[in-house]
């Protein structure tokens, strides 16, 4: 299964050879909104099944990138109602960025731009405003470091969710007066905001 595997990423990543390739490649696949059963895929689960939430994509672009040298990195944040968020964390000519997917437009990936992981997630914070939604805190996780087949295993990765669930998180704090300016722009606008030029 392994070497199965890693023949499928080599191929992809041969076919995605940048970030910003393997998030359009992403933006593919549909949106897994878990309506008949609760998943967390592997990135080869992910791969099969054409479609993922958050933390599914992050596993396959990290399985993809891996084999052109890019770190297996997510970046997990957390909100304050508890529906928190998971992204493929990576830099390139010394800036960071992500990739990722999501229901709501503003918590997909971001270009290479940042100079550091804390200004990369601050870039979420508006986005991640709705009725309930606040950006509370942050984690970076490499995956080389968990025991478990997150690239290849046929069964729900639920050692991954449950490590990320009690992982501690870094907490992050925004002002009262931009939360409630990006709660008014979401009341106004919905979930696509006003888009930001560092959005992929």
């Amino acid at each position: 299964m392994a070497n199965h595997s890693g023949r499928i990423f080599k191929k992809l990543s041969d076919q995605y050879k940048t970030p910003e390739a393997v998030q359009w490649y992403i933006r593919t696949f549909k949106y897994n909104r878990e309506r008949n059963k609760i998943t967390s895929r592997s990135a080869l689960s992910t791969y099969r099944a054409k479609s993922a939430h958050c933390i599914e994509a992050a596993l396959l672009a990290a399985a993809i990138l891996e084999q052109r040298g890019y770190p297996p990195l997510l970046l997990s944040l957390e909100s304050e109602d508890m529906l928190d968020h998971v992204l493929f964390l990576f830099k390139e000519n010394n800036l960071w960025g992500t990739i990722g997917t999501s229901r709501c437009p503003g918590l997909k990936g971001r270009a290479p731009v940042f100079k550091t992981i804390r200004s990369l997630v601050l870039s979420y914070a508006d986005a991640f405003v709705d009725e309930t939604a606040r950006l509370k805190s942050y984690a970076i996780v490499d995956l080389r470091s968990l025991k478990g087949s997150w690239r290849d295993s046929t069964r729900n990765t639920w050692y991954l969710v449950n490590y990320l669930v009690k992982l501690k998180h870094k907490r992050i704090k925004t002002s009262e007066r931009r939360y409630l300016s990006a709660l008014r722009r979401f009341q106004k606008f919905g979930e696509g905001g006003i888009p930001d030029s560092t959005w992929w």
